[in-house]
């Protein structure tokens, strides 16, 4: 799912993630952390990996060893922020936006 670039991830994580099955766990980072969408994730059996917010007066425990993986998903956004035309979303129209990501991650993956 492709939003503007002024539209928060935290509201359509849910949209996003109700298309793949559920998971023992969702990893996130401190923007993820609203009451809405780990109670949406118990729900659906998947237990929030997801710190808490510094300013939140219910501080979540959360698994730090399940949460230090995340950096391999942060690797790959850096890897792909590399080319300029996915870093600036340079193409407008989300099949090309979309067909430059496949491509970078073809060549990425090739490297």
């Amino acid at each position: 799912m492709l939003t503007p670039g002024n539209v928060h991830d935290c509201k359509v994580a849910e949209a996003c993630l109700t298309a793949l099955p559920p998971t023992a766990h969702l990893v996130a980072d401190k923007g993820y952390d609203s009451q809405k969408l780990r109670e949406w994730l118990e729900d659906r059996g998947t237990e929030p990996v997801i710190p808490p917010r510094s300013n939140r007066k219910v501080q979540y425990a959360y698994d730090k060893a399940i949460y230090r993986e995340r950096n391999v998903i942060e690797r790959m956004f850096c890897r792909l922020k590399d080319w300029r035309r996915i870093a600036t979303r340079f193409d407008r129209n989300i099949t090309n936006f979309m067909a430059a990501i496949a491509l970078a991650a073809a060549v990425i993956w090739w490297l």
